[in-house]
C-alpha cells in the first residue's frame, strides 16, 4: 500500500492528468483509460481502452478485467409446454 508520502499530488502534473474512476458496489471499478495494473505477481496488465472495467469480485476469467461474471446467471423462465403438439 502506499505510503501517505506517495499519494499526495504531483505538482508537475496538472488535472489533465487525473483519472476517473467509478465504484459499483454490485459491479466492477471503472476506471478512464488507459490503464496499468500491477498484479500480486508483479506482472503488468495493460488497457488501452478509454474505460477500463477492473473486477473486484475475482470471478472473472480474464481477470483483472471484468466479464460480469459478478452477474447472477438466473435462466428464463422454460417456454410453456404446446399442449396441442402431436
Amino acid at each position: 500500500m502506499p505510503s501517505r508520502s506517495d499519494s499526495a499530488p504531483d505538482p508537475a502534473r496538472g488535472p489533465a492528468d487525473a483519472r476517473r474512476v467509478s465504484v459499483d458496489p454490485q459491479g466492477p471499478v471503472l476506471v478512464e483509460g488507459p490503464v496499468e495494473i500491477v498484479l500480486d505477481d508483479g506482472t503488468v496488465a495493460r488497457s488501452d481502452r478509454f474505460v477500463a472495467a477492473v473486477c473486484t469480485c475475482r470471478r472473472s476469467r480474464t481477470y483483472p478485467w471484468c466479464d460480469t461474471s459478478h452477474r447472477r446467471r438466473e435462466r428464463a423462465d422454460p417456454p410453456p409446454e404446446d399442449r396441442n403438439a402431436r
